[in-house]
């Protein structure tokens, strides 16, 4: 079956295509959950042998109240990529084990979980990433209900298993070369990517933002960068302002005047959701072959780290400007570091040369 996308622009077609797939992963994760439950609903499995005295499984809180309770504290504000994920790898749990009364399993049903995810053939993070989810929600389920047991996902060993897929960083050169042909086309796709390149923020931070979210009057332009409805942010520490320097500035000021209405990148967000999968997909086929293999969008986030540690920029400095975590109980104290501190620091960075 094939679907007509309604247009013959290739960045059209490629965010089309992509707002369907994730429809499609939506509906096939939700579908897959719904088929799993209704079969361990018909017919309970039994998980580990509950101890003497223990409520009648039927009684208590499962896998399946944990996952909707997960969503309904955790999932406001969330993107649709939250919601996904969420009920993708809780599936994978309820797959395997049923949907289990959570006080009933034990150590050796988290080791089965395990066992379950490698023989899908998942790398060794992508199996603590689906145990973080199923981790959370149960612990979200155990203090909610006032369950007297354990977590039985938490401290469970996983071994390294598949291949890691490392993104490498981008070479100043290539960062450079990256720059002066975005400068060159002059497009709003072009800003978006050199925007990114000299602030190192995600792509999704940058897609998703405000035109009142640029400063461009005060002595430091800078990004004030926070949550909207159509757009959150990953973290807490995600909500940070960042210098405008180089390639940035120059991206800033172009999108700033060319925008249409109150968002900076129309082309790839609204005031309902920002399509981070469409602007990757488009940015990194214009990329692939500009860099060398193996990089992306987000490689320009992993350089800026790199870019201020070659400069002896001090590591906290570094996580206040990508909007990293610092380790250290003192570092949850006080504002941070000034703009101009940060500004000075992303100067000694910069590569591109706007006259």
């Amino acid at each position: 079956m094939t679907t007509c996308l309604h247009t013959r622009v290739e960045l059209k077609a490629g965010r089309a295509a992509n707002q369907l797939s994730a429809q499609l992963e939506g509906i096939w994760a939700q579908a897959r959950l719904e088929k799993t439950l209704l079969n361990f609903r018909r017919k309970l499995p039994t998980i580990d042998e509950p101890s003497a005295g223990r409520k009648e499984s039927a009684a208590c809180v499962r896998l399946s109240d944990a996952l909707d309770l997960y969503l309904r504290l955790k999932g406001r504000n969330k993107a649709k990529s939250f919601i996904v994920y969420t009920q993708r790898n809780m599936g994978y749990a309820i797959e395997c084990l049923g949907d289990a009364a959570i006080p009933d399993l034990g150590r050796s049903s988290a080791g089965k979980f395990r066992d379950h995810m490698i023989g899908r053939g998942l790398t060794s993070t992508s199996i603590k990433r689906v145990f973080a989810t199923v981790r959370a929600a149960v612990n979200l389920a155990i203090s909610e209900n006032g369950l007297a047991c354990t977590n039985a996902f938490t401290g469970t060993y996983i071994p390294d298993v598949g291949e890691k897929k490392v993104r490498p960083p981008i070479s100043s050169d290539d960062i450079l070369k990256i720059q002066n042909e975005c400068h060159f086309l002059d497009d709003d796709a072009r800003w978006l990517i050199a925007l990114i390149s000299d602030t190192g923020m995600r792509l999704a931070e940058a897609a998703g933002l405000a035109v009142d979210d640029i400063k461009l009057n005060g002595d430091i332009p800078h990004v004030d960068l926070k949550p909207h409805p159509w757009r959150p942010l990953k973290t807490a520490k995600s909500i940070r302002s960042i210098p405008l320097v180089g390639a940035s500035l120059w991206a800033a000021q172009r999108a700033t005047v060319n925008a249409k209405g109150k968002l900076l990148f129309g082309r790839y967000s609204d005031e309902i959701e920002t399509n981070s999968n469409s602007a990757s997909a488009a940015l990194n086929q214009w990329m692939r072959s500009r860099l060398p293999t193996g990089s992306v969008i987000h490689s320009f986030r992993h350089s800026m780290r790199d870019r201020l540690r070659a400069v002896e920029c001090p590591s906290d400095i570094v996580d206040a400007i990508g909007g990293w975590v610092t380790q250290g109980i003192g570092q949850s104290y006080g504002s941070g570091y000034p703009l101009d501190v940060r500004h000075r620091w992303m100067s000694k960075v910069v590569l591109f040369n706007n006259k």
